[in-house]
């Protein structure tokens, strides 16, 4: 016998009879990826000079921790606070806002709407702590600065991993039917569902490829693979705190 709860997440006709907008995402996902965009644009708006300012107070420079090297970094103790959230906004060039935008929309979203706005806001943060905190202990000392969002959309990622999979369904199914009364796949689960294990080893062996062998990436830049990882881990394993279903066995589940 199903349990009735289950129907809920069936699709319903919008009241009225109208369509569906053309984006159907959260709005705090629209915010988000507004305000990279809007941060992109400034970017590409500013002198060599003025992109080099930026990058000095806002991205996240791992020799700016390390005082054996003797270089001073503008903005003071607050700045070495400020860059681990400031970064997150700003992109190396139209092609990576449009991937991190593209992946923040599908997965994000379906998180978003789990979650709810507060939740996934500080969900997304501590991903992108976590990524940023991976790339410091792999790169500690060095002066090349690490920008982009990639981090917490990777984190988004692992927690719509918990969900989409947990009946079967595709990302696009996840949209469409909503995720409100799913439940979510425990850590366990998600490393014993064939799906999830394909998804997860395609990812991650992606990141690997791409990364460590440079492909795709812009002239000068390197992937932040690295990053990448420690945010989808940190997203893996934080999801269970913040997602409050009654059906959920325990906060580290």
């Amino acid at each position: 016998m199903s349990d009735p709860v289950e129907h809920q997440d069936q699709p319903r006709p919008p009241a009225g009879g109208g369509g569906q907008p053309a984006i159907n995402a959260p709005k705090v996902v629209l915010v988000l990826f507004a305000l990279m965009v809007a941060v992109w644009g400034l970017q590409s708006l500013v002198t060599r000079q003025g992109e080099g300012w930026l990058l000095l107070h806002f991205a996240l420079v791992p020799a700016r921790y390390d005082i054996s090297n003797g270089l001073i970094y503008p903005g003071g103790w607050a700045a070495d606070l400020w860059v681990f959230v400031t970064h997150m906004f700003m992109h190396g060039d139209w092609l990576h806002l449009a991937i991190n935008g593209f992946f923040m929309l599908a997965f994000g979203s379906v998180l978003a709407r789990r979650l709810g706005t507060g939740k996934f806001l500080l969900f997304s943060l501590l991903s992108g702590l976590g990524a940023a905190g991976v790339h410091l202990w792999a790169y500690w000392g060095d002066q090349a600065p690490l920008i982009g969002a990639s981090g917490a959309i990777s984190g988004q990622m692992a927690g719509t991993v918990r969900l989409m999979f947990a009946r079967g369904m595709s990302v696009m199914d996840a949209q469409r039917l909503g995720v409100r009364h799913i439940r979510a796949l425990s850590l366990a689960e998600v490393f014993t569902n064939p799906r999830a294990l394909i998804f997860l080893s395609v990812w991650v062996g992606g990141n690997i490829l791409f990364g460590a062998g440079g492909i795709m990436a812009p002239d000068g830049a390197s992937i932040a693979w690295e990053a990448h990882l420690g945010g989808f881990a940190a997203g893996m394993l934080i999801f269970g705190l913040f997602d409050g279903r009654p059906d959920r066995q325990n906060v580290f589940s």
